[in-house]
C-alpha cells in the first residue's frame, strides 16, 4: 500500500509541475492554440475522409516555432522587491518591484512573474492529507463542499513591464492574494518575453529571496459583553498603561524607567533635585483568557484554520476594550501571550496566531493544565474548540464549577452537525456556540 501511495505521490508532483509550467509558459493565445491542436488531432486521424489534419499541421508548426524561440532568453536584469511587512489571508496584496535593464539595448514587451517557494508537501504530509480526505469521502454528503487545496499558497497575477531604455529601470506593480496564513516565501522573479507569435514565453529568472508574514483571516465581531468581573493584578500600574479602577495614593518613591510622566511629583523633584513619582495602590481590571484548541493530527486541517481565524477575530475585538487578553495554546510547548493596556497590540497577537501549528504529540490535558494554572488572574475564558468530546466537556464543566465565566466556540465542518462535533454538544454547560467552516462570518454575527 505504501508503494502505491508513493507512486501516486510521484504522479501528483509531476502533474502539478506540468500544470504550473503550462500556465506560466503559454500565453492565453498559446493555450487556445494548444487546445485547438488537441481538438483537431483527436478528429483528424482519418486523413482520407477529413482535411482537419492540415489545420493540425499548421497549429503544430506554430507551436514548434514558438517553443524554439523560447531558447533565446531575455537579456540580464536586476530586480528589487518592496514588500510590506504583513499581509492578510484573502486580502489583495499590492507591492512594487523595481526592474533594471543591465544591457545597452532597450527592452520592450516584457512580462513580470513572481516565483514562490515550492508549496508541494513532503510525502508524509501529502499522505496524511490524502488519508484524511479518504476518510471524509466515506461519509460523503451532497451538501458538504470539498475543502480548498491546502497546498495552494497564493493567487498570483502577471504584470506588464514598461519599456526600459538601455541601462534604465522601471517600477512594476504586482498583486497577489494570499490563501494561507504563515510565512509566504519568495525565491525570485521571472522576466518573460513572448515569441513573435505571442504564444510561448522565454524566461529569465532573477533571484530575489524574500518572505512576508500572512496574518489569519478575520471576521467582524460586534462588541459583546464578555463575562468576568474586575480582578486584582499583581503589578498594578506597572502592568497597565491606562488608568485602572483604583488609583489610591500610597507613597512617594524614586523614578524608575517606564513610569508615566503624569505620575511625577514635581514639588518633590524640585526639592531633591531628582525625579520622584507617586506610587499608587495596585489596580483591579478585567483580564480574559483566549484559549485555542490546537490538538489535531492534520497539519493542514480546515477546522484548525477556521479556529485560528475565530481566535484572531476575537483578539482584535477584545483588545479594543479596556482589558488584558491572554492567548493560551499548546504547540511544541505550552504558550501564554498577553496583550492589551500597553503590554501588546492586536498586530502582535495576530502575528503569533499566524504561526500557530497543530499539536499531534500531546494530550488535551496539557492545555487543561495550562488554563487551570492561569485561572487565578483571569476574569473569564473564551475557548475555541475543534471538537466536542468527553474530555473537553469535563474541562468546561470544571471551569464552571470553579466559578469562571466561559464562552465556548465549537468549530465544525458544514453538514457535520453533532457527529462532526465528536459528541452530544446540546447539553454543553455555559455559553456555547457552534460555528461552521465557510459560514464563520454569519455565525460570529449571531453571537
Amino acid at each position: 500500500m505504501t508503494l502505491l501511495y508513493l507512486i501516486l505521490y510521484r504522479a501528483y508532483r509531476f502533474i502539478s509541475w506540468v500544470r504550473y509550467a503550462v500556465r506560466r509558459r503559454f500565453t492565453p493565445a498559446g493555450l487556445f492554440v494548444a487546445g485547438g491542436l488537441l481538438a483537431v488531432g483527436s478528429v483528424g486521424v482519418d486523413v482520407e475522409n477529413t482535411v482537419s489534419y492540415q489545420t493540425f499541421a499548421l497549429l503544430l508548426a506554430f507551436l514548434i516555432f514558438a517553443v524554439t524561440c523560447s531558447f533565446f532568453a531575455p537579456d540580464k536584469f536586476y530586480a528589487n522587491r518592496c514588500l510590506p511587512r504583513l499581509g492578510t489571508v484573502g486580502q489583495p496584496l499590492t507591492y512594487d518591484v523595481r526592474v533594471k535593464n543591465l544591457t545597452s539595448r532597450p527592452q520592450a514587451g516584457l512580462t513580470l512573474l513572481e516565483d514562490l517557494a515550492d508549496p508541494r508537501p513532503s510525502f508524509e504530509a501529502w499522505l496524511r492529507f490524502t488519508r484524511t480526505e479518504k476518510k471524509r469521502l466515506r461519509h460523503f454528503h451532497v451538501s458538504r463542499p470539498r475543502p480548498a487545496d491546502p497546498f495552494h499558497l497564493a493567487t498570483l497575477k502577471a504584470a506588464e513591464v514598461p519599456v526600459m531604455p538601455p541601462n534604465g529601470e522601471a517600477v512594476v506593480a504586482l498583486e497577489l492574494v494570499p490563501l494561507r496564513r504563515g510565512l509566504l516565501r519568495f525565491t525570485g522573479v521571472t522576466v518573460a518575453r513572448p515569441d513573435p507569435l505571442g504564444l510561448f514565453r522565454a524566461f529569465r529568472k532573477v533571484r530575489v529571496p524574500q518572505a512576508i508574514l500572512i496574518l489569519p483571516k478575520r471576521y467582524p465581531v460586534a462588541p459583546i459583553a464578555l463575562p468576568g468581573a474586575l480582578k486584582y493584578q499583581q503589578g498594578g500600574v506597572a502592568l497597565a498603561a491606562n488608568v485602572g479602577c483604583s488609583e489610591e495614593f500610597v507613597a512617594l518613591r524614586d523614578y524608575r524607567h517606564g513610569d508615566p510622566l503624569r505620575h511625577i511629583h514635581w514639588r518633590s523633584w524640585a526639592k531633591t533635585g531628582k525625579p520622584i513619582v507617586k506610587e499608587f495602590e495596585d489596580e483591579f481590571f478585567v483580564r480574559h483568557a483566549l484559549v485555542l484548541d490546537t490538538f489535531t493530527d492534520e497539519s493542514d486541517s480546515e477546522i484548525l484554520e477556521a479556529a485560528v481565524s475565530v481566535a484572531a477575530s476575537f483578539a482584535c475585538t477584545v483588545l479594543t476594550q479596556e482589558s488584558l487578553l491572554d492567548l493560551l495554546f499548546v504547540g511544541h510547548q505550552s504558550y501564554c501571550f498577553t496583550a492589551g493596556r500597553g503590554l501588546g497590540q492586536a498586530d502582535q497577537m495576530l502575528e503569533i496566531l499566524a504561526s500557530v501549528r497543530n499539536c499531534a504529540d500531546k494530550p488535551f490535558a496539557v492545555l487543561e493544565h495550562l488554563v487551570l494554572n492561569h485561572l487565578s488572574v483571569v476574569s473569564g475564558c473564551i475557548i475555541v474548540l475543534q471538537r466536542w468530546d468527553g474530555e473537553r466537556k469535563q474541562f468546561i464543566e470544571k471551569l464552571k464549577l470553579l466559578g469562571v465565566p466561559v464562552m465556548v466556540l465549537l468549530v465544525t465542518r458544514p453538514g457535520d452537525g453533532i457527529s462532526g462535533a465528536g459528541g452530544d454538544w446540546l447539553d454543553a454547560p455555559g455559553s456555547f456556540h457552534v460555528l461552521e467552516t465557510g459560514k464563520l462570518e454569519e455565525g460570529l454575527r449571531k453571537l
